[in-house]
């Protein structure tokens, strides 16, 4: 008999650790996006499927102003139908259905691609000039934009890539190669490619950014949290405990369960008061940029914290915030997605005591150490974070930049 992961009185496997905290953030932001086109990705739909019916105008007026050229029209206009029945059948139906696309309505709508693809080649075939007389066979790649947002980057390129494969087997044996004929094919090919690649790098654009800023923002809540505090998974593990206890402990007050208790109902009192002592425990270990960093997605891969004596938790909310937003600022760089970048954060030992008009002020040194971030590669909205943590120096240590920090906080024994 297999052995199964230890489990808690919550139904989480005890010992993830680090990586464990991780993975049940990322569960918070997919339970916090729509089953849909996600996030806003409805809306960019609704503007690609106007692009594309501006589209299908285009090309079917140039179909019917060239009726005279077609030897036999009739599957040219097969086509346009099965395109234009297909791409509204498809608009409607994920509109219908919150904006989802589920496998067999996407085989049904690339079939109906296809169809339109080759009755259009069949209806230009004896012209031999594709790309000046085809017509629904470039649309239809443009079609394939209707549901960049429904589907995965995957299926789209896989399509997008057979259909520019067809129509360049297609050109190269049907066309007459002649100077002046290379220019519309190329065209052609382009006008059916091109834009559903285009929308895809824009959607997965999009996509990092809300994911990246979902992140942040339910990260963002640790800046006005307490000193000391449990972090947001871990809030709602103690929110799971107490819903337990009261119903153990009502279950006894209205005579559901007796006394004195069984053997099992005990060890269950038990787990529920050992898990409910150790989380007190930990809120009185770990400051709000612990929580910060390791209930990332982000942050966790690329940010490091030394606080042993856990004075991140005197700073004031304008502190944290400057704090948090320079190490978001420093591990994201939108133009070199493919670079490691990593952050140090060493806070303390306190240092020295300053009078100050308003009070006693203790000085905090914070050292910032990365690795992968070039000094004039640093976003200048970085440098106004860190100026709202206190007075900072900043040097070039093993080719990257460090920064010196001196935090100035309230006294706590003031307090």
């Amino acid at each position: 008999m297999s052995s199964l992961p230890d489990e808690n009185t919550l139904g989480l496997i005890v010992g993830g650790g680090k990586h464990g905290k991780a993975d049940a953030t990322r569960r918070v932001i997919r339970a916090a996006t729509p089953r849909r086109a996600s996030l806003g990705t409805g809306f960019i739909g609704i503007g690609a499927a106007v692009v594309v019916g501006l589209r299908a105008i285009y090309g079917f007026s140039w179909f019917v102003g060239s009726l005279g050229h077609y030897p036999d029209p009739r599957p040219a206009l097969i086509a346009w139908i099965v395109l234009i029945v297909v791409m509204l059948t498809t608009f409607i139906t994920a509109r219908l259905f919150g904006d989802q696309l589920s496998n067999g309505a996407f085989a049904l709508f690339i079939g109906g691609l296809a169809t339109a693809v080759a009755l259009d080649l069949v209806a230009v075939w004896p012209l031999h000039d594709i790309g000046r007389t085809a017509t629904a066979a470039v649309t239809a790649g443009m079609g394939l934009i209707l549901v960049i947002t429904l589907r995965r980057t995957r299926d789209i390129l896989i399509s997008v890539a057979v259909l520019g494969t067809v129509l360049v087997i297609a050109i190269v044996i049907n066309t007459r190669w002649e100077i002046d004929a290379v220019g519309p094919q190329i065209t052609a090919i382009a006008f059916a490619v091109l834009p559903p690649v285009i929308g895809v790098v824009v959607i997965n654009g999009f996509r990092r950014l809300v994911q990246v800023e979902l992140d942040r923002v339910l990260v963002q809540s640790t800046v006005s949290a307490p000193r000391f505090a449990v972090g947001m998974m871990a809030s709602e593990e103690l929110a799971r405990l107490d819903l337990a206890a009261e119903e153990l402990l009502d279950s006894v007050a209205t005579g559901r369960t007796r006394l004195p208790l069984s053997p099992e109902t005990a060890s269950v009192a038990a787990s529920l008061a050992t898990e409910l002592r150790l989380h007190l425990i930990e809120g009185r270990r770990e400051t709000w940029l612990y929580h910060a960093i390791t209930e990332s997605d982000m942050l966790g891969k690329s940010v490091t914290l030394t606080d042993k004596a856990s004075l991140a938790g005197l700073l004031d909310p304008q502190q944290r915030d400057g704090l948090l937003s320079a190490a978001w600022l420093l591990v994201s760089d939108p133009i070199r997605r493919g670079a490691s970048r990593t952050v140090a954060l060493e806070i303390g030992p306190a240092t020295r005591s300053v009078e100050m008009p308003h009070g006693r002020k203790i000085t905090i040194p914070i050292v910032i150490l990365t690795t992968g971030v070039q000094r004039n590669r640093v976003d200048p909205a970085t440098w106004e974070a860190i100026r709202k943590v206190g007075q900072y120096s900043d040097a070039t240590q093993n080719f990257s930049l460090r920064v010196d920090i001196e935090c100035l906080v309230d006294n706590p024994a003031d307090q």
